[in-house]
């Protein structure tokens, strides 16, 4: 039996990637829509994918890519364009006769967030499941483990874990893990058609239970730093994270500080959906050492100590500035995940019985999350 061809949006990114190889190898024929022709490109058409250039928001050259294909993983870009890329891809979705479209989003994903990222997740999320004839399953993961493993080098080189969350606790999963359960679900769509997953990782880690991961991944004692939010965008400004990224991290930060990643968390959906466990924190933390920057080298601890030193004395990012050159609309009553009566109905987590032990989220239909759920209003 010939298999489907699977169309992979965001194939050079860190879910994308992974999900275009892990289809290979099954055996499906792989269509991967790029930003660019660049080395991240050059080895998916390598492995053998088809290799597509076209801008999300390019309504023509989206619907071109579409044709004769049957399933798709959908990983938004991260661009202030995101909503106008979606509409393109559903357009040219149901014109294709797509059968199931498997897409990334958000675990914070409202309609009142104070990240216009976050609400435009929302909103694509309801597009792809009203979609006339495309089946739609959402796969919302909290923040990846790769979001607090971008500092192991300074870890590695100076023994220091900078922390921004307060006491809060996430279980987060790899991108290996999230890219797994969407290559699952595109399997076997009709298995999933209508359900949202959120895949974490096995267990809810504070700081202190990461910093003790990366020691023993890296082989060295390692301390929690806390780090004010500002000295941390600093950091992350030098090392060339773009403006339209981390205007929307500095509210996750406050969402994560206020627990949550904790609620629901965490969940057995990468086994349930793959078969397989979800990676401990070690395991992922191995991986991320083992890259050749963070070998501990004389030259490799020159740089992040320079890096560590210089940083507080860097520009910031401007975010009023960028959010009003933007000219987004902005909510008149922002709430953040946990305070949002429509984000704790649509993730359906019940009351927290004592702190620190949310209760655990299970996967559910679309019909089924919109069923009222009693959630406790006080902040964790």
């Amino acid at each position: 039996m010939i298999k489907p061809r699977i169309i992979v949006a965001g194939a050079t990114g860190k879910t994308g990637s992974v999900v275009v190889t892990e289809l290979l190898k099954a055996g499906y024929h792989v269509r991967a829509i790029v930003h660019r022709e660049d080395g991240r490109s050059a080895r998916l058409k390598a492995q053998g994918a088809e290799v597509v250039v076209a801008d999300m928001s390019d309504v023509e050259r989206i619907a071109d890519a579409l044709k004769d294909v049957q399933r798709a993983y959908y990983c938004p870009p991260l661009d202030p364009y995101m909503i106008q890329g979606a509409v393109a891809f559903a357009v040219a979705a149901k014109e294709a006769r797509l059968e199931h479209i498997v897409g990334l989003t958000q675990w914070l994903a409202s309609p009142s967030h104070p990240s216009f990222m976050t609400r435009q997740h929302w909103l694509i999320d309801r597009l792809f499941s009203m979609t006339p004839g495309v089946a739609h399953t959402v796969v919302n993961p909290g923040f990846f483990a790769d979001a607090y493993l971008v500092t192991i080098g300074m870890a590695a080189h100076l023994g220091m874990f900078p922390w921004i969350f307060g006491n809060s606790r996430n279980a987060p999963p790899s991108n290996e893990d999230i890219a797994r359960v969407a290559v699952a679900i595109l399997m076997d769509p009709a298995r999933h058609a209508g359900k949202r997953y959120r895949p974490t990782g096995p267990e809810l880690l504070r700081a202190e239970d990461m910093a003790k991961a990366i020691g023993r991944a890296i082989g060295r004692s390692v301390a929690v730093m806390p780090t004010p939010t500002w000295m941390f965008m600093k950091g992350a400004r030098m090392l060339g994270m773009p403006i339209e990224v981390m205007s929307q991290v500095r509210y996750y930060v406050d969402d994560h500080k206020r627990g949550a990643f904790e609620l629901g968390a965490p969940t057995t959906d990468v086994l349930d959906v793959t078969g397989r466990p979800a990676e401990d924190f070690e395991t992922i933390a191995r991986r991320y050492a083992a890259h050749p920057r963070n070998s501990r080298t004389v030259g490799n601890w020159l740089r992040e100590f320079t890096q560590f030193m210089i940083s507080p004395l860097g520009p910031g990012f401007n975010f009023d500035r960028y959010e009003r050159e933007l000219r987004r609309p902005f909510p008149r009553n922002p709430q953040f995940a946990p305070e949002s009566e429509v984000w704790r109905r649509e993730h359906a987590i019940g009351d927290v019985a004592e702190p620190g032990m949310p209760r655990r989220y299970n996967a559910r239909s679309d019909s089924e999350s919109r069923q009222p759920a009693t959630i406790g209003r006080g902040e964790r």
